[in-house]
C-alpha cells in the first residue's frame, strides 16, 4: 500500500489518521509541524502527505510550497477547521499545489474515500 505522512499539531488527528490508514494497510508516519514533516521528507519517500494549515513553528501553506517545490510528485491532502476567526483557507492551498482539502471535522468516510481518490 501507500506511505503516508501527516502533518498537524494536533495528537488527536494526528493518532487518529494513523489508525484510520495503518487499518487500510498503509505506512503511516507522523509529524507535529511542518518543519519536522520536511525534515522527514528528506530522509523518506512518500506517497501522500496530509497536512494542517495553522500549525506551529512553519504552518502549512509554506509547507506545501516547499513540499511541491522539492518533492512535485507527491499527493497533498491539506485540512484545516479554519482560524480563530472562522476563516477558511483551504481554497488558496489547491493554487500553491495542494490536490485536494477538507475541512475539519470531517467523518472518517469522508477523508478515507479523498485519499483513497488520491491515491489511485
Amino acid at each position: 500500500m501507500a506511505k503516508i505522512l501527516v502533518i498537524d499539531d494536533e495528537e488527536q488527528i494526528r493518532g487518529l489518521l494513523k489508525r484510520i490508514f495503518q487499518a487500510q494497510g498503509h505506512m503511516v508516519i507522523t509529524a507535529d509541524n511542518g518543519a519536522v514533516g520536511l525534515k522527514m521528507m528528506a530522509q523518506e519517500t512518500f506517497d501522500l502527505v496530509i497536512t494542517d494549515i495553522f500549525m506551529p513553528e512553519k504552518e502549512g501553506m509554506e509547507t506545501i510550497i516547499e513540499i511541491k517545490r522539492v518533492f512535485p510528485a507527491v499527493k497533498i491532502l491539506a485540512v484545516s477547521g479554519g482560524d480563530s476567526q472562522g476563516c477558511d483557507y483551504l481554497p488558496m492551498t489547491k493554487p500553491l499545489g495542494a490536490d485536494a482539502s477538507l475541512n475539519k471535522p470531517f467523518s472518517n468516510e469522508d477523508i478515507v474515500r479523498l485519499v483513497n481518490g488520491l491515491l489511485a
